[in-house]
């Protein structure tokens, strides 16, 4: 059973900074691409930031320029920088990885965790 989970979340000014994490555990080969999507109340969830395997970055055009993707392979970790927070960015903030299995066969599947509250108010 693969699980990731999310810390970092809070309340945060406006032009503030947080740092969010994703911690994969389970049993898995290896993780393909990151990334961090968001879902602010009343919309869909939208696309904040994907890193690959191999270090290679997209942003949100919403977030270039504030935000930075990074990982620890060695920790299966993904890790998001947000700075100069706006209260546009007021989401609940969802990781998701795409995790290799293999035991005679490669299965590759898609895992999210559960979200963590990012809140941008004065």
């Amino acid at each position: 059973q693969v699980q990731l989970v999310e810390s970092g979340g809070g309340l945060v000014q406006p032009g503030g900074s947080l740092r969010l994490s994703c911690v994969a555990s389970g049993s898995f080969s290896s993780i393909n691409a990151m990334g961090w999507y968001r879902q602010a109340p009343g919309k869909e969830r939208e696309l904040v930031a994907t890193i690959t395997r191999g270090g290679s970055t997209n942003y949100a055009d919403s977030v270039k320029g504030r935000f930075t993707i990074s990982r620890d392979n060695a920790k299966n970790t993904a890790n998001l920088q947000m700075n100069s927070l706006k209260p546009e960015d007021t989401a609940v903030y969802y990781c998701k990885m795409g995790i290799r299995k293999f035991s005679g066969v490669i299965y590759d599947a898609e895992y999210w965790g559960q979200g963590t509250q990012v809140t941008v108010s004065s």
